[in-house]
């Protein structure tokens, strides 16, 4: 990670042949805000035309972690205050995520450390995306009340198998080799190296800087789980992929249920629903609509509101969610989620 000691929140330079941007809050791991947000995407729009620009790199300051996610306080305060901050900011920050994806230059995201939530909608949707072996990938989203966001949906229903539906569900965390088995990350560079990488982009180029810095990658945990992840989650309702988990001979599979049972019943359901969809959706910009609707409803519920005291302020671990457990959400419940809102505005170019 990069070790600098500037009050910027983003630092944003151009470095010979590189747009270089480093998240610049490592006391709270480089948590994104709406200001981060609209300065790199600002930054972007500047350099589509800067011919000194070849390559964007992005990579965040500090040991811990490119990015812990959203700030998710601000979320907390907006969700028990009425405030709507938080819907323009996850309006912009889902726009960004779509000019990442479609950038038209080089984008190398260092996934280095801690890369979840909002980190993993800046990282996992780069041309070219690193991880190492402190990457720690994870949506965490169920987990405090909400669904995959950030293109969530859309990478994860793409994952091999069903296993991107089970890490959905469960919030694993994610190592190197698992990021780049569920296709959220593309090869792996040793921590150590890092500058050096970037230093190799800027002179040759991402792709020879992959083939001199890219290292062999360990067997994926995720992947040796596949065949009993993909036999009992193929299931059309939640109730029965929990049946089936319960009951199964891995002792593993009792770890995985006992998970989804403790995060938000309702957030459960509506991720269930959402990874289908996404799975046919024609494109991400249709995918981080829907996240739209689901995080607009997400917003005013009391389960957002509920976890992240749980987790985040209080962080007794304890979440009264409401309703309380899968056999008393109603139809209602889950529909709230993809109820219709505004499309998000996405320029030609973004």
């Amino acid at each position: 990670m990069t070790d600098v000691a500037t009050q910027a929140e983003v630092l944003i330079r151009v470095q010979g042949s590189l747009g270089r941007l480093t998240l610049n809050r490592p006391r709270a791991i480089n948590a994104l805000n709406h200001a981060m947000v609209q300065q790199i995407s600002a930054a972007l729009r500047k350099w589509r035309g800067d011919d000194r620009v070849r390559t964007v790199v992005l990579d965040g300051a500090g040991e811990r972690g490119l990015c812990a996610g959203g700030d998710i306080r601000a979320i907390h305060r907006d969700a028990v205050g009425g405030g709507t901050g938080s819907l323009d900011f996850w309006r912009d920050e889902y726009r960004l995520n779509a000019q990442i994806a479609n950038y038209p230059k080089p984008f190398v995201a260092i996934m280095d450390g801690l890369v979840m939530g909002g980190g993993v909608g800046l990282s996992a949707h780069a041309s070219h995306r690193m991880v190492t072996e402190r990457s720690v990938v994870g949506m965490p989203e169920v987990g405090i009340g909400l669904i995959p966001d950030v293109g969530g949906t859309y990478l994860l229903s793409r994952a091999p198998g069903l296993t991107g539906l089970h890490v959905a569900l469960t919030n694993e965390k994610l190592n190197a080799a698992d990021a780049i088995y569920l296709r959220m990350a593309d090869r792996e560079i040793r921590s150590e190296d890092i500058e050096h990488f970037i230093a190799a982009v800027d002179s040759a180029g991402a792709d020879s800087a992959l083939d001199e810095y890219g290292i062999a990658v360990d067997p994926s945990p995720l992947a040796a789980k596949a065949n009993w992840i993909n036999t009992h989650y193929a299931h059309s309702t939640v109730e029965r992929v929990l049946d089936a988990l319960r009951t199964a001979a891995e002792t593993e599979t009792l770890v995985a249920a006992t998970a989804i049972e403790s995060a938000s019943p309702s957030c459960v359901k509506a991720t269930f629903r959402a990874i289908s969809e996404a799975k046919v959706m024609p494109d991400l910009k249709t995918a981080l609509n829907a996240e739209f609707r689901a995080v607009s409803a997400a917003l005013r519920s009391f389960d957002l509101a509920e976890g992240i005291r749980a987790q985040v302020i209080d962080k007794d671990r304890r979440p009264a969610w409401l309703p309380p457990r899968l056999s008393a959400v109603l139809p209602a419940d889950v529909d709230k989620y993809f109820a219709p809102v505004p499309d998000l505005p996405f320029p030609d170019r973004v």
